[in-house]
């Protein structure tokens, strides 16, 4: 779709507001200036919903929307236990957050995963999840969600009903007790309630373990079994330097080259190529029949494929995970109904997509990669 976009300054907003279109419209110039001529002799500004390659020449497809920061558990390795969250008028309407998406499925996104925090605990997010799975089919291919699976006995047959097929429930321990230190306000027969709704309403059900050593490494031999044998997908992830939290995550980092190898020692992994959109990298347990997938954004990065941004629930774009170059959208979707404005915001930002994020965990470098939790950016 190609239509003319037309900015007039809007006539009524905030101060804030109105700094940023200004903002914002510097990029729209700029975005003019470099692509049709100079000031005095450019075409007017055409908003085009083109795909989205940044300069590395990977095609953005995936996006994935932290619709909340706030989250009803407190995981020790996500979170400091006294949490500070962002006023609730800072985030963007659930009608925004539409809007946002359905701009990057105009531009080329084919799969949507939403977030949080706990996503389910965002009032009202129905709303946003029945709106999005009216365009499965219409642009985009996949609508999808991860979940402390807490809420899903309440939500899973709506999420059903709405167009999701498939969801990621984390879960790092099969141990009620160890679960409750871990998240410190979970309640594991509560979220193993929820992963049987979830099956029973059909939806296609994958666990999330982060591998933390000394917590939950001598488990995932049971963490296979258990999965494999419910029809349930096991991916393991490596903890990130995200976010201050109270303990040392030295002590907890697990590389899963370590955990693999472990894991070899009964039982036969092989490669295959299985891809669900993201990161994880596949085997097939052959005891089991089951897949185990890893997640290695410390011993073996996967930026060279990213096809991945994240939007939080404020608007801010994040271009990589472990970077913190981000793009204010917020100010374009306030400053004008057009959506020729946001279109050129989301290409500046794609533009300064990097290469590939930096984490380093060790003893030598004792503070957080970048300083947000990954509650904010969404896991």
């Amino acid at each position: 779709m190609v239509r003319q976009a037309q900015f007039a300054a809007p006539e009524s907003v905030s101060l804030d507001v109105a700094i940023a279109y200004t903002h914002i419209s510097s990029i729209a110039e700029a975005f003019v200036n470099s692509n049709v001529g100079t000031t005095g002799s450019a075409s007017p500004l055409v908003a085009e919903a083109k795909p989205m390659i940044d300069p590395f020449q990977r095609a953005v497809t995936y996006l994935r929307v932290s619709v909340t920061d706030r989250c009803d558990f407190r995981c020790t390795y996500c979170m400091a236990e006294h949490m500070t969250f962002l006023p609730k008028q800072e985030l963007l309407t659930l009608e925004e957050l539409h809007r946002l998406c359905s701009a990057f499925i105009a531009k080329g996104v084919r799969k949507l995963r939403l977030t949080g925090g706990e996503p389910l605990v965002r009032k009202n997010i129905m709303y946003l999840v029945r709106e999005l799975g009216k365009q499965i089919g219409s642009g985009l291919d996949e609508l999808t969600l991860t979940t402390n699976g807490s809420q899903l006995s309440r939500f899973a047959d709506e999420l059903y009903a709405s167009g999701v097929r498939r969801i990621n429930v984390s879960l790092d321990t099969l141990d009620p007790d160890k679960f409750h230190q871990i998240t410190r306000w979970g309640d594991f027969h509560k979220v193993m309630e929820g992963v049987e709704a979830a099956q029973k309403a059909g939806l296609k059900v994958k666990l999330n373990a982060v591998a933390l050593k000394d917590f939950n490494d001598s488990e995932m031999p049971e963490m296979i079994r258990f999965a494999h044998g419910r029809g349930m997908d096991l991916t393991v992830i490596e903890t990130m330097p995200m976010g201050e939290i109270e303990e040392d995550r030295t002590d907890r980092y697990l590389p899963l080259s370590k955990l693999r190898a472990d894991l070899e020692q009964q039982f036969t992994l092989s490669d295959i190529g299985y891809r669900t959109g993201g990161p994880a990298r596949y085997v097939e347990v052959k005891e089991t029949g089951g897949r185990l997938g890893f997640i290695t954004p410390m011993t073996h990065n996967f930026c060279e494929s990213c096809n991945r941004v994240r939007l939080t629930c404020t608007g801010t774009l994040y271009m990589c995970l472990g970077q913190n170059d981000a793009a204010d959208l917020r100010a374009a979707v306030r400053a004008t109904p057009d959506d020729g404005l946001l279109y050129a915001a989301i290409d500046e930002a794609i533009s300064r997509k990097p290469k590939g994020h930096d984490f380093i965990i060790d003893r030598t470098h004792n503070r957080p990669a970048v300083a947000r939790h990954m509650s904010v950016t969404g896991g």
